[in-house]
């Protein structure tokens, strides 16, 4: 990715401000939620059921969806209106939750390029075939962002960030990024800026964490 930042990451310095963030697909495994990203989720589930439920349908629309590229419009509407009812369960000051730490597979964004940077713009999906996208939060505040991917078809690579955590509010954090490492087979090198990025956190429990980036982008985040 021309970089890697989990949310909605802007370059620090003189140079353009590039985008690119929390990315990740789920690994090649069998999925925890079976149902197809095109099965209806009925109104009244969304509306009127508990958390549990909630959690349920929004995993059940965003699997295998390639972290939400391949879902249409109508889709994209249905998950933001499961994501806001989710938000009024969400516990108070979940930035303080020690459920935000752990390994994380970013399973959607509604900017479906938003994660990954370059590496997953319609171009360079061409490319770069996508095989998991993991975001890992350390006590107290390290973040690590790593989109692992297969180029042109057979070289396996990665590209990973490191981050240091601030907490803004009860809800929001920063996240200020190292300059990103690229290893495909025996080549290892750095490349580019630092960059920064703010989330708010709407949801968190012992399976899924959403979050709201700066400019609005959703993203949801399964636990491994």
């Amino acid at each position: 990715m021309a970089t890697l930042s989990l949310f909605h990451p802007a370059f620090r310095g003189s140079r353009t401000q590039l985008e690119q963030k929390p990315w990740i697909r789920q690994r090649h495994r069998p999925s925890r939620v079976v149902l197809a990203s095109s099965v209806a989720v009925p109104g009244e589930l969304r509306a009127g059921h508990g958390p549990s439920d909630l959690v349920f349908s929004i995993l059940s629309k965003v699997t295998q969806t390639d972290g939400g590229v391949s879902l249409n419009k109508v889709g994209h509407k249905e998950v933001a209106e499961m994501a806001q009812e989710l938000h009024k369960y969400c516990v108070d000051e979940p930035v303080k939750c020690p459920l935000i730490f752990g390994e994380w597979d970013v399973v959607y964004c509604s900017r479906p390029t938003s994660p990954g940077g370059g590496y997953r713009s319609a171009l360079g999906r061409l490319i770069f075939k996508t095989k998991e996208m993991i975001q890992v939060v350390e006590a107290p505040d390290i973040v690590k962002n790593k989109v692992c991917f297969t180029a042109l078809g057979f070289l396996d690579g990665e590209v990973s960030l490191k981050g240091k955590l601030t907490v803004l509010d009860e809800k929001w954090i920063q996240v200020v990024f190292e300059p990103p490492e690229l290893k495909v087979g025996s080549l290892e090198l750095k490349y580019g800026f630092e960059s920064e990025v703010k989330l708010a956190i709407t949801y968190i429990d012992d399976k899924i964490r959403l979050g709201k980036g700066s400019k609005g982008s959703l993203f949801v985040f399964q636990r491994r």
